[in-house]
């Protein structure tokens, strides 16, 4: 009977700390949590490519657990590591660049493309997207991690973030396929992602 009282005891702990309001160092905890999700998702993808890198932790982290080649992009070089090439057998990239214009990448060339906590803060996500669907090979996904409308991170930074079928239609506008958005860490993080269509016999179009 014990045993009983103590288990409901348990249950009723973790309703009552799941029902609290995350603390502002939230995301700092969550953050090593969400590279190994991002890892697991996309860990069949050889070639990677990171928009919105910032110090390029999420693509050393890819490049060293799963020994992929990873090239991160951001506008600003500020933050980027000194030592650009990772210990692990993948390597890793930082380049200076408008996520706009991948004009240093080929068409169909990377397997998974991965954004965290950056699409917000672009003044063109759509032609980023877009941009992100013309360097993907068919059957390519892109995962978008970001922070979500009406989150922790509005109160903290309120900056302008997507809801989740903001981040939908502007996925299928740029004509990716199994499209699927979400909310996950107790509603504080956008998870959404989509895949570039196989090519279609006969069809030859992109």
């Amino acid at each position: 009977m014990k045993v009983g009282l103590f288990f409901m005891k348990d249950l009723v702990d973790l309703a009552s700390a799941a029902a609290e309001p995350p603390a502002d160092d939230f995301y700092e905890k969550v953050r090593p949590r969400l590279h190994r999700r991002i890892g697991r998702e996309l860990r069949l993808a050889r070639r990677v490519l990171d928009i919105g890198c910032g110090a390029c932790e999420l693509a050393r982290y890819l490049a060293q657990t799963y020994h992929q080649d990873v090239t991160g992009v951001d506008v600003s070089s500020g933050s980027f590591p000194k030592r650009a090439r990772s210990r692990a057998s993948g390597r890793v990239r930082c380049i200076h660049r408008d996520a706009r214009r991948l004009d240093f990448i080929k068409d169909e060339t990377i397997d998974a493309v991965v954004t965290m906590w950056a699409l917000h803060e672009m003044a063109h996500p759509l032609d980023i997207v877009a941009e992100a669907r013309r360097v993907l090979r068919p059957g390519g996904e892109i995962l978008i991690v970001d922070f979500p409308k009406d989150s922790l991170a509005q109160r903290l930074w309120n900056e302008d973030y997507f809801r989740p079928d903001q981040l939908t239609e502007m996925l299928q506008a740029s004509r990716f396929s199994r499209v699927t958005t979400r909310l996950t860490e107790r509603g504080q993080i956008l998870w959404g992602k989509g895949y570039r269509p196989e090519a279609t016999m006969g069809t030859g179009g992109p």
